[in-house]
């Protein structure tokens, strides 16, 4: 063979195999390899809140480290694109890929939404709730009715509501005697029960604490207590909470996670089932130090409420159980899982 003959057959050969890799390199599942995905995430939270830093950011470094850089969350916090309310609605027309919400927000499509949102005086311990939703298939159900809107769902964490009070409660007299700061259904619940709950805008909370137009507010737990600074004008901290729930989610898109690379969509939904525990008890740690602190620096007290007031405040609440209950099968299904496994534990 001629040495020309030898190189025009290697050159032939090396095209060949330039050829190949450039289809590949070309080819969709190659350009999805490499080429970096970007999401867009809509929160409930604003950028200030400790749970856009806690819940959001640590999600976004989370999947962005496990994905190696390939599925970049783009976060925008509360009002940003658009209402809170309206997140669930984009998420499931795929506006946007995925975003924080308030279950409460999505109560015109998901009947099981009021429940997710806290039902009051029911747990008592937050790992109640934790276990009725990941082991009690909860979240399973909630999973179930997001899905016909397109929609994956994912508890954020679970945590507690609890009040502050000028005053401590030391008898059902004490309590109907509040006015009482507050929102949603917590609010209805309050009223029922026989105090004055009236809703406040959080940036006139403090003023309305301070001056006596409130005796008592419920903003989170300790650490939003603290952090609104309710501690300098009201030293009561009451139990128990008002409710124990899940009232933080995520939601993604199912067009989305269906679009991801080969065990990318993986990533995500363990990501997110990790989210939720890791928050719940990082949530609790907080909590306890930073009661402890403000009991230390600021003279607060835990008031816990007598045993004949809790049983009254539970007696209302059942009644909001079972409204509840009436507005679906899956709704009614759900209530008495709660009330099964609240019995099991002796509480009814």
């Amino acid at each position: 063979m001629s040495l020309i003959h030898r190189f025009r057959k290697t050159l032939a050969i090396g095209g060949s195999v330039i050829a190949v890799a450039a289809t590949v390199a070309l080819s969709p599942l190659a350009q999805a390899a490499e080429d970096t995905i970007t999401w867009k995430v809509q929160s409930h939270w604003p950028g200030s809140s400790s749970s856009y830093k806690d819940s959001l950011e640590r999600i976004k470094r989370v999947i962005e480290e496990r994905t190696d850089g390939k599925l970049e969350l783009q976060l925008y916090e509360a009002g940003a694109l658009f209402k809170a309310q309206e997140t669930f609605n984009a998420v499931s027309r795929g506006v946007i890929q995925m975003g924080t919400i308030s279950p409460a927000y999505a109560q015109d499509k998901m009947t099981l939404a009021g429940i997710a949102s806290g039902m009051p005086f029911a747990f008592r311990n937050v790992w109640e709730a934790a276990y009725f939703h990941k082991n009690m298939g909860f979240e399973d159900m909630l999973r179930e009715e997001a899905a016909k809107f397109n929609v994956y769902y994912s508890t954020d964490k679970v945590y507690p509501t609890e009040m502050v009070s000028k005053k401590p409660i030391e008898s059902w007299d004490d309590f109907t005697g509040l006015k009482i700061r507050s929102s949603g259904a917590l609010q209805k619940f309050l009223t029922e029960a026989g105090a004055a709950a009236t809703y406040v805008p959080g940036g006139e909370l403090y003023q309305a604490l301070s001056s006596g137009v409130v005796d008592g507010a419920h903003w989170g737990a300790v650490q939003g207590a603290a952090s609104m600074g309710l501690y300098e004008v009201a030293k009561y901290h009451v139990h128990p909470a008002l409710n124990i729930a899940g009232t933080d989610a995520f939601i993604v898109s199912q067009k989305a996670l269906d679009k991801l690379p080969e065990g990318m969509a993986k990533i995500v939904k363990d990501a997110l089932d990790e989210q939720f525990w890791v928050r719940t008890n990082e949530y609790l740690y907080k909590e306890q130090i930073t009661l402890a602190k403000v009991m230390a620096d600021q003279g607060v007290q835990v008031n816990t409420m007598p045993q004949d007031v809790q049983d009254k405040l539970a007696q209302v609440a059942q009644k909001m159980w079972d409204e509840e209950a009436e507005r679906s099968d899956k709704a009614a299904e759900a209530v008495q899982k709660l009330k099964d496994f609240l019995s099991d534990l002796g509480y009814l």
